[in-house]
């Protein structure tokens, strides 16, 4: 063999090769036998349904967790990590989903917390410098996080991967807070990061960057390796059907037969901040009809939180009148007796804020219901009925669980979010208020959830949905607005305004005092 031929040969080997992965969690199998192969210098998307075994698989990559059987090896060497550290130091990094910063700390100080203790932070500033001018990150060393965007945190996290030198970079739904305009500051960062030589696997539900992004693409069903690809050489419908094993049924938004009443009005509502890394509401006028579906888009940190929970009574209004369901002012009312004037929500955080995670899925039905009198009887617990209207949710909703009746933190991220949405919209609202409805969720699971969203809203509620994610706002709002420092911008109809308009008021680029105004 020449020496061409034996480099060419070598230049092909995996830089990262995975065998026969298994993981075991009892007797369910979360993988299942997987191999999987990435190379140096190449972006590789990994896809499947939440509950697929795409986060347990990475874990075990990452040394968050132990493979029960199978194989790892980097650059042809076997290896096993018994921690994150050990994989980092390895050469193996990973940017999560849900970034692990400190508020009050500064860009410099939380890089410092994973790098050596013999550095001074003079020194760390310099390699933030460095890394800013050749990865076009932007930061500034000195800047407390509290004071950033979502965009700019992410690259701290980026930041935080790339000083530790890293040959392979595990990125997990790394766009889901951004706008589309850091998004694509993103995408060109990564392809610096990739013509260097080094490899990319790429976790996320949004297929069309998948297909602008990776040359190669694995997908996961039920633990398993189910088909390999080139996602530029395939459609977004054909890469979904790979990943649910059916074709993706298009989310339809139903003409109107003509806008009901204002069903939900917000007037002049203003709240200071809760904390010192709270968001003041200022000023927020909307309505939302019946018949309609309702966009507010914003990126992380600009007042939605303190929205829903003004919405939902979490927080009360200092007027009554700010609030107004069907006419009804609730402003100084709090979540049940919202609810019982036909007011639903449905919360960002999954566990411990929708639902209690070791609550079985009757019992957080009780919870949210216990003042609607359709599970209790008095003071006493219907829990016939109770259990009667869960499985009912569970059926129509298509919510796949272990057991009968199993805990809210059994359940898959897109189940338990199905079980959620299910639980209020069974209910038939008259008001449906929705932060991040589709968050972290797989692309057949959004279908259903906005479908049944579009349905509701067209059966006559007002349903308003706050989200971070565009293309689940164009789909299926018929209005939009753009929350931006606690200011909500005048609503546009959707079909006569983009993305890149939408993205910029977001990233508060054009926004101006104009751009605010009461919206009813």
């Amino acid at each position: 063999m020449s020496l061409s031929e034996a480099k060419r040969q070598e230049s092909r080997k995996p830089l990262v090769a995975m065998r026969g992965i298994t993981k075991r969690f009892g007797d369910f199998r979360a993988n299942d036998g997987i191999d999987l192969d990435i190379h140096a210098g190449e972006a590789h998307a990994l896809l499947g349904e939440n509950g697929a075994g795409k986060s347990t698989l990475v874990k075990i990559l990452y040394g968050l967790l132990e493979a029960s059987s199978g194989s790892i090896s980097l650059e042809g060497e076997d290896i096993s990590f018994a921690s994150p550290e050990a994989a980092r130091a390895a050469g193996i990094g990973m940017v999560f989903q849900h970034f692990s910063l400190f508020d009050n700390l500064t860009v410099a100080e939380n890089i410092a917390l994973v790098l050596p203790k013999n550095e001074g932070m003079e020194d760390i500033a310099a390699r933030i410098d460095t890394l800013t001018r050749r990865y076009g990150l932007q930061l500034d060393p000195k800047r407390e996080v509290w004071t950033l965007s979502a965009g700019e945190r992410q690259r701290i996290e980026i930041a935080r991967c790339l000083l530790q030198n890293p040959k392979l970079i595990i990125l997990d739904e790394p766009t889901s807070v951004l706008t589309p305009q850091e998004a694509e500051t993103l995408f060109a960062t990564l392809e610096i990061l990739r013509l260097e030589g080094r490899a990319i696997l790429y976790i996320s539900h949004k297929l069309e960057e998948v297909r602008r992004l990776c040359e190669r693409a694995t997908v996961l069903r039920a633990g398993k390796v189910v088909a390999s690809c080139n996602p530029r050489a395939e459609s977004v419908r054909s890469l979904a059907a790979m990943m649910v094993g059916t074709h993706l049924v298009d989310v339809r938004a139903k003409p109107h037969d003509g806008l009901g009443i204002e069903r939900l009005i917000v007037s002049h509502l203003s709240m200071p901040a809760q904390d010192m890394h709270g968001v003041a509401l200022k000023d927020i006028s909307l309505s939302v009809r019946g018949g309609e579906v309702f966009g507010i888009a914003g990126i992380a940190g600009n007042g939605q939180d303190e929205l829903f929970a003004s919405l939902s009574g979490e927080i009360l209004a200092r007027q009554a009148s700010a609030v107004q369901i069907d006419g009804i002012s609730v402003g100084r009312e709090g979540i049940n007796p919202r609810r019982q004037y036909g007011a639903a929500f449905v919360p960002e955080e999954r566990n411990g804020h929708a639902a209690a995670p070791d609550f079985s899925l009757s019992e957080n039905l009780i919870l949210s219901r216990h003042a609607m009198g359709d599970v209790t009887q008095g003071w006493t617990i219907d829990q016939v009925n109770a259990t009667t209207i869960m499985r009912d949710i569970v059926e129509k909703f298509d919510v796949r669980m272990s057991g009968l009746d199993p805990a809210a933190r059994t359940l898959s991220g897109g189940n338990l979010q199905k079980f959620l949405v299910g639980r209020e919209v069974s209910r038939e609202p008259i008001v449906l208020v929705l932060n991040q409805p589709t968050w972290g969720v797989d692309a057949a699971a959004s279908a259903d959830i906005r479908q049944r969203l579009i349905d509701l809203a067209r059966q006559g509620a007002a349903v308003l949905v706050i989200s971070q994610d565009l293309d689940e706002l164009f789909e299926m709002t018929d209005r939009i607005a753009v929350i931006h420092h606690g200011r909500l911008t005048t609503p546009r109809l959707t079909r006569d305004t983009t993305r890149e308009e939408i993205g910029l008021l977001m990233g508060g680029a054009g926004v101006t005092q104009e751009s605010f105004a009461h919206a009813h």
